[in-house]
């Protein structure tokens, strides 16, 4: 067909057309772009949300701050962000992005693993799962890459989706696997990280109630999930000297000695 007659022939097309069918698919497309937009944008679990909410409030009640960073921060200015402020309190934490699967380490992990520690602040590794590689390849490649220290935090599992082709049992046995290899190498309980509802729907089960939550909730002035938790990562959009662009933001609930008192020995 030539070029120049498609768009006759989409109109001889678009006329044969019944009106309902029309119709139908009119309401279909409208479906399709209204939930792509509140997923994108809108829901609790996207990650877009500044466009419409703007700047973030900062809940109220917590004084001990902290900040988490990967590759995606760029070059961190480390001797302005040590220096930085949350609410009149000085940022005391901050958990760096190391590896995801089992092959992959953050292409800014080791500068941002060493200047983070040189510039004062507690220091925490977070490891982000694959659901396309074995949890045993992932802990020993994450125990390969990453040698944490005497006062640094517990290593971090980051586990944000299930693959559809496992049972929500064999999902939690794949995590306990990672978490249980990683525990003998410090022993100290890894930290979890997560968003709540992810929390609530994949991992309820009560074994990993001994282990310390890291739970991800945006934009609200409480925090939604109702178990124990220890971090809080409450937006996305924090802006620091230091660094350029946006930055997630942490707090940890409770004091600041009880934080000292989970940091390795």
């Amino acid at each position: 067909m030539q070029f120049s007659k498609l768009p006759q022939h989409l109109f001889h097309l678009w006329i044969i057309i019944p009106r309902w069918a029309k119709v139908l698919g009119a309401l279909c497309l409208a479906c399709i772009y209204s939930i792509s937009f509140y997923l994108l944008f809108v829901a609790p679990t996207g990650f877009r949300w500044r466009g419409i909410y703007g700047d973030p409030n900062y809940p109220t009640g917590y004084t001990i701050h902290g900040i988490d960073v990967s590759r995606y921060q760029g070059t961190i200015n480390w001797n302005r962000l040590r220096n930085a402020m949350i609410e009149r309190s000085p940022i005391r934490f901050v958990f760096i992005k190391s590896t995801e699967g089992d092959s992959h380490l953050d292409a800014s992990f080791r500068d941002n693993f060493y200047n983070a520690k040189e510039s004062g602040f507690i220091r925490g590794v977070y490891h982000f799962w694959s659901n396309n590689s074995s949890p045993n390849r992932q802990a020993y490649f994450f125990l390969a890459m990453v040698k944490l220290e005497s006062g640094d935090l517990p290593p971090v599992l980051d586990v944000e989706s299930k693959p559809n082709n496992i049972s929500t049992k064999e999902f939690q046995q794949n995590i306990l696997t990672w978490l249980r290899i990683v525990e003998q190498k410090y022993h100290v309980k890894p930290i979890i990280y997560t968003y709540y509802k992810f929390k609530d729907q994949y991992l309820s089960d009560s074994r990993f109630d001994e282990y310390p939550y890291w739970i991800a909730h945006y934009y609200v002035d409480q925090m939604g999930y109702q178990g124990a938790w220890k971090f809080w990562q409450h937006t996305d959009a924090g802006k620091l000297p230091g660094i350029k662009g946006y930055v997630d933001l942490d707090i940890y609930n409770g004091s600041f000695y009880s934080l000292q008192r989970m940091l390795i020995l």
